[in-house]
C-alpha cells in the first residue's frame, strides 16, 4: 500500500484546486429532498448559532465550524477521482450554484464562482466534472428552465434538488445574513479528505468504512436500552418481537424510517423546549431528540414515567404501538389520498417535513380509531390550510422559518380533545388571517414553479369534486415524464401583441405570470399550444380540465353541476371572449377567492374537505 494522507479542508480549499471526477460504479447522484433538506437544515441550524443581526463579515472567523464527514479520493498525477463522498460534494457544488444565483444584483457578493467551475479555455469546467452533467449544471448556473424528460437519473435529481433549495432556503438569511453565511459555509463547513495514490488503496478505504462492521444505530441502541430495562424473560420477549414487527414494516418504507418515526414520536408528546435562534442558545429537548434520540430518552426517562421494569413495558407495548401504527397509516395517507385524511397527501407533497409531528401530538392512547383520525384530519386541514396562507403571502415555510411556531403547535394541541384542538387550531387561522390573507395577486418564478404548480392543481381538482365529477389531483401534480401536466401561459410570450396595454416589457412579464394568468394543461398539448394567441388557443382550451374549459363560454351550458357550485360559493366564473389587462386581474381576484374558499378556516370546524 503506498502513501495514504488525510487533510482538514474547508470547501473552498476542497473546490479551489482542479476538478474531481468520479468512478463509474458510483456514477449517479441519488440524494432525494429528505437529504438536501437535512443538509440545509444542519447548516443553517449551525450558522445560526453563531450569527447575530449587525455582524460584519470579519466576524464569521470567530464562527463555529461544521464537520461534514470524509471525501476519499484517488489521485493519479493530476486527475482526482471521487471514490466516496460524491452525493456530499455534489449537494454542495448545487448548493454554491444556488447561492451565487441568490447573491446576483445585490452590492455585496462574495466570489465563489471558482469553486463551481474552473475556465477551461473559454469553458467551464465545473469542479465536478461529469461530462453527461454539463448542460444540466450550466442551466442550474444560468438559472435556466431544463427540460429533464429523457435525462439520467443523476440529471432529473440535480434539477429537482436545486429546485427543493428554492423552497427549502431559510428566510432568515435571505436578507444582511446571506453573505456571511456564504462566508461560513466556503470557511467553515470542514471535510476530512483522504487521499490515496493507488486505486486499490482507494477503494480498500471505501470497502473498509461501508462494509466492515455492523455499526449499532439510534434505534439499535434506544431498543437495547428499553429491552434491558425489562426484568422479565417473558415480558422483554415480547417486546423484542413486537419492536422488531414495527422496524421490519418501517424499512418497507425506505431506510431511516425508523428512526424519523422516533424522531416525530418523542417530539411530538415530550419536547418541552426547543434551541432559541440566538447566538450561543442551547439545544433543547426537540433538537436534542433530532440528533441523539437514543439518548435523549435514556437522559429523560424520569419524565418520560420510565421508572420501573412495567413502565419500560408499557411504554413499548402500548405507547411505541400506538404511535408506530398511527405513523404508518399517515406515511400511507402521504403517498395516495385518503378518506378523511387528505391533506396529509396535501403537505407531503408540499414537502412539509414536520407534518407527522404535530399530527402526532394531536392522539393519545387513549383515543379510539375514530377519534384519532378525527384530529388528524383537523390538524393536516389546518397544517393545509397554514401552509398555503403562508405561502399566498410571501412567508417562507422552510424548516429553520417554521420549526420554532410548529413546536408551539405541538405544544399547544398535545393531550388536548377533539374539541379543543378544533377550537386551538381554528383561532390561531383566524388570528393570523387580521394580517395576512389570499387578497394578492401572486406570481410565479422560478423559486415558487413547484408551489404554484400544486395550486393550480387543487383548484382544478376541487371544481371537479365540487361539480359532482371525479378529482384527479394524482394526474395534476405529475410534472415530468409523458404524462406530465405543466403549467400554461395564457399569454404567450410576445410583448409586441400587448403594447397598447403595456408600456414597458418588464410591468407584461410580471402580469403574464400573474397566477390568473396559468393554467394547467398536458404537456403535449401545453407544447402544441405555445405561441398561439388567446383566441387561437380558446378552442382548444373546451377540451380540456374544469379550470381551462371556465374561459370558454360553450362550456357553461353543458355542466350544470359546474354552475350549481359557482352559485353556490359565489365564485365569479365566467367566459373570455378575449383576454387582456382586465381579463387577467379579473381572472386573479378570482383565483384569489377560490383559495380564500378551499382553505378557510371554517373548514377546520365542519370538517368539510378543502
Amino acid at each position: 500500500m503506498q502513501e495514504i494522507k488525510g487533510y482538514d479542508r474547508s470547501i473552498q480549499e476542497l473546490l479551489s484546486g482542479g476538478s474531481y471526477g468520479i468512478d463509474y460504479y458510483q456514477r449517479e447522484y441519488k440524494w432525494g429532498r429528505k437529504q438536501i433538506h437535512e443538509l440545509l437544515e444542519d447548516l443553517t441550524g449551525r450558522f445560526l448559532e453563531s450569527y447575530q443581526p449587525g455582524d460584519a463579515a470579519k466576524d464569521v472567523a470567530n464562527y463555529g465550524h461544521y464537520f461534514l464527514g470524509s471525501v476519499v479520493v484517488s489521485q493519479n498525477d493530476e486527475v482526482r477521482y471521487i471514490v466516496d463522498g460524491q452525493q456530499r460534494m455534489t449537494s454542495l457544488s448545487i448548493l454554491l450554484i444556488y447561492l451565487n444565483n441568490l447573491q446576483k444584483g445585490r452590492d455585496q457578493q462574495v466570489s465563489i464562482q471558482s469553486m463551481i467551475y474552473a475556465d477551461d479555455f473559454g469553458e467551464k469546467k465545473f469542479k465536478i466534472d461529469v461530462p453527461e452533467r454539463n448542460d444540466c449544471m450550466e442551466a442550474l448556473f444560468n438559472d435556466k428552465p431544463l427540460n429533464t424528460d429523457d435525462a439520467s437519473e443523476s440529471v432529473r435529481n440535480l434539477a429537482a434538488r436545486y429546485q427543493d433549495l428554492g423552497e427549502l432556503f431559510a428566510e432568515e438569511l435571505y436578507g444582511d445574513a446571506l453573505p456571511l453565511f456564504i462566508y461560513w459555509v466556503i470557511r467553515k463547513v470542514k471535510l476530512i479528505e483522504i487521499i490515496a495514490y493507488a486505486d486499490e488503496d482507494a477503494y480498500t478505504i471505501f470497502e473498509t468504512m461501508n462494509d466492515r462492521g455492523l455499526s449499532l444505530t439510534p434505534t439499535d441502541m434506544l431498543k437495547g436500552y428499553l429491552l434491558a430495562n425489562i426484568d422479565t424473560a417473558e415480558k422483554r420477549l415480547k417486546a423484542d418481537k413486537l419492536i422488531k414487527e414495527w422496524l421490519a414494516r418501517f424499512a418497507e418504507f425506505g431506510k431511516e424510517t425508523d428512526a424519523d418515526f422516533f424522531k416525530a414520536w418523542l417530539r411530538s408528546q415530550y419536547a418541552q423546549k426547543i434551541r432559541e435562534r440566538k447566538k450561543d442558545a442551547k439545544p433543547e429537548d426537540f433538537d436534542l431528540i433530532g440528533t441523539e434520540f437514543h439518548r435523549w430518552v435514556r437522559n429523560h426517562a424520569t419524565s418520560l414515567g420510565l421508572h420501573d421494569s412495567d413502565d419500560f413495558y408499557h411504554f413499548v407495548m402500548r405507547d411505541l404501538k400506538f404511535y408506530a401504527g398511527h405513523y404508518i397509516s399517515l406515511l400511507n395517507a402521504a403517498t395516495r389520498r385518503t378518506e378523511e385524511l387528505e391533506s396529509v397527501r396535501y403537505n407531503a407533497d408540499a414537502g412539509f417535513t414536520l407534518q407527522h409531528h404535530v399530527l402526532l401530538a394531536a392522539v393519545t392512547p387513549d383515543d379510539g380509531e375514530q377519534t384519532a383520525v378525527a384530529k388528524m384530519r383537523v390538524v393536516s386541514d389546518f397544517l393545509d390550510n397554514w401552509l398555503n396562507l403562508r405561502f399566498w403571502n410571501s412567508k417562507s415555510n422552510s424548516y429553520s422559518t417554521m420549526s420554532y411556531a410548529v413546536f408551539l403547535v405541538i405544544r399547544g394541541i398535545r393531550g388536548k380533545s377533539l374539541a379543543e384542538i378544533r377550537t386551538i387550531l381554528h383561532s390561531q387561522l383566524t388570528k393570523e388571517m387580521e394580517e395576512i390573507n389570499f387578497s394578492i395577486m401572486v406570481g410565479l418564478k422560478p423559486s415558487n414553479s413547484k408551489t404554484i404548480h400544486r395550486q393550480l392543481a387543487r383548484f382544478t381538482d376541487w371544481l371537479e369534486q365540487q361539480s359532482g365529477e371525479p378529482g384527479h389531483y394524482e394526474e395534476y401534480i405529475v410534472r415530468s415524464g409523458k404524462n406530465a401536466f405543466e403549467i400554461e401561459h395564457i399569454w404567450a410570450d410576445h410583448y409586441d401583441r400587448f403594447r397598447d396595454e403595456f408600456d414597458q416589457q418588464n410591468l407584461f412579464d410580471q402580469y403574464r405570470n400573474y397566477i390568473g394568468g396559468l393554467l394547467l394543461l398536458p404537456k403535449k398539448i401545453n407544447a402544441s399550444l405555445n405561441d398561439m394567441t388567446y383566441n387561437e388557443k380558446l378552442p382548444h382550451y373546451l377540451k380540456e380540465n374544469a379550470l381551462v374549459q371556465s374561459l370558454h363560454k360553450d362550456f357553461y351550458p353543458n355542466n350544470p353541476g359546474f354552475q350549481q357550485t359557482i352559485s353556490k360559493h359565489s365564485l365569479p366564473f365566467h367566459s373570455h371572449e378575449n383576454f387582456g389587462k382586465a381579463d387577467l386581474e379579473k381572472r386573479s381576484q378570482l383565483y384569489c377567492q377560490l383559495a380564500a374558499l378551499i382553505w378557510s378556516p371554517d373548514r377546520l370546524l365542519d370538517g368539510n374537505e378543502g
